[in-house]
């Protein structure tokens, strides 16, 4: 449900109520400016955060070169170079 920041702040109990099923969006000039989450899904969004915090790039990559390394492979099949014709060349 859409509240406002004024029928959120009078109907309070309700909003919390509600958010304990879904998350509330309170508008503020039609814009959202909070949301009320239940503590469950506050601390689901936590443990994501602090996941993804330990998770960047440089070492995703780490672990993948890690994880082809134990395959015994590099991960890149590429078949040797092979010349093709090369028409201004021939000019």
């Amino acid at each position: 449900m859409e509240w406002n920041i004024a029928s959120a702040k009078q109907q309070f109990s309700e909003v919390v109520r509600l958010a304990m099923r879904e998350p509330q969006v309170i508008y503020n000039r039609n814009k959202p400016v909070a949301m009320l989450i239940s503590a469950d899904d506050f601390a689901d969004y936590q443990r994501l955060q602090a996941q993804q915090q330990k998770s960047t790039p440089a070492a995703q990559f780490a672990d993948i070169r890690a994880i082809l390394a134990a395959e015994g492979t590099d991960g890149i099949d590429t078949p040797p170079r092979v010349d093709r014709p090369n028409p201004f060349s021939d000019f």
